[in-house]
């Protein structure tokens, strides 16, 4: 078991297990989990949606062109646009002018945009302010759409524990509930257009339960506000899992990653590619990277089954557990003033830097081997091809009046670099 999570007893009983009145679904029971594929052009939005993809994720540079000959009803696109998610939000929406049933996904979401530079031009709070007011002006004529991310990927990457994850999400989700009610939004409105984003790895217990405890935190965040609304769940493939020195065998994580996104109840189920520890992807990464959730998908029949978990009796300690262990965190981070403040003060970033020494401390004494690096590891793994386009990079986004905040950053890592610069020194 990885460090930070919680230990895995080898036999569970019915007394482990909470009993549960009924299953953690989907917000549409049935319909299984949407492909959602990153892409970074238009050649690579046909390739993708050629290829089986049900959604698109676009950054915040040229989505009108990214778009061209992309039906929205057919296919609808998500945004990961940082501090530029407003203006992503309205390009997105002109470019969805001739679609109105498109299922948008506007995702935005400053607070992980601020962890993540560690600097908001102007302060962080009027950055939230701008994103609600986007999105209650955007609500009319999108109602399906779901328009900020309340998402604790950022926590996950930097090494934190998946109750840190759960708590960082959760608390992102009360900020952006208060934000859009103060920008007139009803609350059972507001509720509904915020989306949870959260990690999935090759633990695969942990991941599925983690996706379960989301839900049943925002299920018990909503019910104290008065309204009910079934939580709609992006999951990411972690990048701090992937190796640089092994490539190949990320392939098999990321099909951990997704079978864990798929059982556990996932709306939408992104994966990184196998050679994004090295640089960009290729044509064959990508097909790899989507064929996997199209295998898991269509041949396995993972989504044909609304949370096939339920009832077993580690999934449901588990889940129980980390509800706990999470709401415990969020209700830390707000004793502290909410996320933003846990941000600026350093509180949240010294819990999770604690988390992230510990795994890294584990990599190091062998007690968490990892594949192709430190167990195993291929002495000639082969070249991979990678592109030589570059990655976005997100911009500070427009300046808002008042001072800067800033914070210690929550860098992402990745848990086998010091194993591979040690084993054959690499270049970080």
């Amino acid at each position: 078991m990885t460090a930070g999570e919680p230990t895995i007893a080898p036999l569970y009983g019915p007394g482990d297990a909470p009993a549960r009145s009924a299953p953690l679904l989907r917000a549409s029971p049935g319909a299984g989990w949407d492909v959602r594929v990153p892409v970074r052009s238009n050649a690579e939005a046909l390739e993708a949606l050629e290829g089986g993809a049900a959604s698109l994720l676009l950054h915040a540079r040229d989505i009108e062109s990214v778009l061209a000959g992309v039906v929205l009803e057919a296919a609808p696109a998500a945004l990961d646009a940082g501090f530029d998610g407003p203006a992503a939000a309205r390009r997105l929406a002109e470019a969805a002018r001739g679609s109105p049933a498109a299922r948008l996904a506007f995702h935005m979401d400053p607070l992980s945009a601020f962890a993540l530079a560690g600097l908001s031009a102007g302060p962080v709070a009027a950055h939230v302010a701008l994103a609600a007011r986007t999105a209650a002006e955007l609500l009319p004529a999108h109602p399906e759409a779901s328009f900020l991310l309340a998402s604790g990927r950022v926590a996950h990457e930097a090494g934190g524990s998946a109750a840190q994850e759960l708590g960082v999400m959760a608390a992102a989700g009360l900020a952006y509930a208060r934000a859009l009610e103060a920008a007139g939004t009803p609350l059972q409105t507001a509720f509904g257009a915020i989306a949870l984003g959260l990690a999935v790895d090759g633990e695969i217990l942990v991941s599925i339960a983690k996706l379960r405890a989301a839900r049943e935190i925002w299920a018990r965040i909503a019910a104290a506000c008065g309204v009910a609304v079934r939580a709609r769940v992006e999951a990411r493939g972690s990048r701090r899992m992937l190796t640089a020195l092994d490539p190949w065998s990320n392939l098999l994580r990321l099909t951990a990653a997704g079978f864990a996104g798929a059982a556990g109840g996932a709306d939408a189920l992104v994966l990184p590619a196998f050679t994004d520890a090295r640089g960009p992807p290729g044509e064959r990464a990508r097909r790899l990277s989507r064929n996997i959730q199209l295998i898991l998908q269509d041949e396995c029949g993972l989504g044909a089954v609304d949370d096939p978990a339920a009832g077993a009796w580690a999934i449901e300690a588990l889940t129980d557990r980390l509800a706990r262990e999470g709401w415990a965190e969020m209700q830390a981070i707000e004793a502290g003033g909410g996320l933003a403040r846990a941000l600026i003060s350093g509180s949240l970033g010294r819990r999770i830097e604690a988390a992230r020494r510990a795994r890294e401390a584990a990599v190091a004494d062998g007690s968490a081997p990892i594949v192709g690096v430190s167990l195993f590891p291929d002495p000639e793994p082969g070249a991979v091809e990678v592109d030589e386009v570059p990655e976005w990079a997100p911009g500070p986004g427009p300046r808002l009046e008042g001072d800067d905040d800033g914070c210690v950053p929550l860098l992402p890592m990745r848990l086998a670099e010091a194993a591979e610069l040690v084993s054959q020194d690499l270049e970080p």
